[in-house]
């Protein structure tokens, strides 16, 4: 008996050391409930793909950085082009004469994918993941829009060896390269055109719409003859452009690039692109398609990876110019997650501006709407895409102003538009639930009012906007089962206490104008309601 009671009394010593340092080190997961291991295995594969929710950063490779071999290169820009000083800020232009474009598309300031190259250390730094170019195939203009041969690389700006470079590049950082196919339309100038223009007999005449209905012979895209529309019906343009092994789309995927931006992709159509986006996949498994279009994304992306997000750039805008209040703004968006699923949803980049629209600080000329909207572009569903140079608050019109050198100059550490861009970067890839996590809208009167989350309850992340001129107080319900009583809620870039949640209710003051980002934060004492919940 004596022996029995020592061994038993050891026994309870043991199992209560046991005990105690589970105390120290509580492993949650051991409390994971069905729907957690569910949404744990969802969360994990979300972020073992480098689409979803990643930083993609655009560059247009004539205007970023000021080539190193420019005296080399003066012979590639012989009128009608025109080489610029890197100081020079892109002029509206005029007709020119004998040729089918305007002059401020002939206008070069000399970048070349050598001095891209030489600036990784900046993009890397600012904490990119995806380098998206441009197009950069054989034109005439700088745009290149207007593509001569898409197997071969403008001169100005280097080679497809040049193209390989910088891939491997970018792989040896961590990062991906996406290049912009425009594979709707070509110049009027590519080789392939012409033959198939003057030759009835051309083998490439049936790859374009050429014959008397089109007033110019030939249908263009947008009525312009500069861009002849490609016949994507037919299998042997089919063939050339993503089809066969030898197809552009692949064999740029085969020199080491990552994805696609397709060009007017809504002009492409669904079926097309789901073909695109299949061949690509079967030459690269998880290589990105991304498509321009400017369209409700429920429906495109069945057939793309995701889209350039305009829909919710839309709202944004909308937002902070007033014609939208918070709550039908927050309605909005829940209501296309839920049509398009956060997938597709992920996959899109949401931008701000681009080459096409407005620089940021010309379209919301008040600090205070270009804030609230790079916050919601950062804590938004969504692959956030900055426009090179937004991110040092360069000013730029429509086009071609938007479309100016880069400003090295303003690259400096006391740049606020910088320091605020880089802020927000990092609590983009440094919260779980912003790169990954699921949406959902909380009900507001005036308020825009989100959160983000993960299977994790401290993960999660609360966004809430107040675009009007007066300060706003409301009282939030919360319908996140695992936000304790009592838990408080702080500042997600400073750490301050802000709020609490009581009985899943929280009351917050969001001063006029200004958004916040939000954090429910562990208890400070040795207990926690949350030792026991994932």
């Amino acid at each position: 008996m004596r022996i029995s009671f020592k061994a038993a009394t050891l026994s309870a010593l043991i199992t209560f050391q046991v005990q105690a340092d589970d105390a120290v080190h509580f492993d949650k997961t051991r409390y994971q409930t069905a729907e957690d291991k569910t949404l744990s295995a969802v969360m994990a594969a979300r972020e073992a793909d480098w689409r979803n929710g990643a930083i993609v950063y655009q560059v247009i490779v004539d205007r970023f950085a000021p080539s190193l071999n420019l005296e080399a290169k003066r012979h590639l820009y012989q009128p009608p082009r025109r080489l610029h000083a890197w100081n020079e800020v892109p002029k509206p232009g005029h007709p020119v004469e004998g040729a089918d474009n305007w002059s401020h598309e002939l206008a070069f300031w000399g970048g070349d994918l050598e001095s891209l190259t030489g600036r990784l250390d900046y993009i890397q730094g600012l904490g990119v993941d995806v380098l998206y170019l441009n197009p950069i195939h054989l034109a005439i203009t700088n745009h290149k829009y207007d593509a001569l041969d898409y197997t071969r690389i403008s001169p100005e700006y280097g080679t497809r060896d040049d193209v390989k470079s910088l891939a491997r590049a970018l792989h040896s950082r961590g990062m991906k390269l996406v290049l912009d196919g425009v594979f709707n339309h070509m110049g009027s100038k590519a080789p392939i055109f012409r033959d198939a223009l003057t030759d009835a007999n051309s083998p490439y005449r049936d790859w374009f719409f050429i014959g008397p209905a089109y007033k110019n012979g030939y249908r263009g895209w947008i009525d312009s003859p500069a861009l002849p529309e490609l016949r994507l019906e037919n299998p042997e343009v089919q063939n050339y452009i993503y089809k066969s092994p030898t197809s552009v789309v692949r064999s740029y995927l085969r020199d080491g690039i990552d994805g696609w931006r397709l060009d007017v992709a809504f002009d492409v159509g669904p079926t097309a692109l789901q073909d695109l986006r299949t061949s690509a996949h079967v030459e690269k498994a998880g290589a990105l398609i991304v498509g321009e279009v400017w369209s409700y994304p429920d429906g495109w992306t069945q057939s793309l990876d995701g889209i350039l997000n305009f829909p919710v750039r839309k709202i944004i805008e909308s937002l902070v110019d007033g014609k939208l209040d918070g709550t039908t703004a927050g309605r909005m968006l829940g209501a296309m997650v839920e049509d398009t699923g956060m997938d597709g949803m992920l996959k899109s980049w949401l931008l701000l501006d681009n080459h096409d629209t407005k620089r940021l600080v010309d379209m919301m000329p008040q600090a205070w709407q270009r804030d609230m909207a790079q916050v919601l572009q950062f804590t938004l569903p969504g692959s956030p895409n900055l426009y090179y140079g937004t991110e040092l608050g360069m000013h730029g019109g429509e086009d071609p102003e938007n479309r100016a050198p880069m400003r090295w100059d303003m690259a400096t550490g006391d740049n606020p538009a910088l320091r605020r861009t880089q802020e927000l970067i990092a609590l983009h890839k440094g919260e779980r639930a912003l790169r990954v996590g699921n949406f959902r809208t909380i009900e507001a009167t005036s308020l825009l009012a989100f959160e983000r989350y993960t299977e994790k309850a401290l993960e999660t992340v609360f966004v809430i906007a107040n675009p009007s001129p007066a300060p706003v107080t409301e009282t939030l319900m919360i319908r996140n089962w695992k936000m304790m009583n009592g838990t408080p809620v702080v500042d997600a870039l400073t750490g301050k206490r802000v709020a609490e949640i009581r009985s899943s209710l929280m009351d917050i003051t969001v001063d006029a104008h200004s958004v916040l980002v939000l954090k429910p934060a562990d208890f400070d004492n040795e207990w926690s309601p949350y030792e026991r919940v994932q």
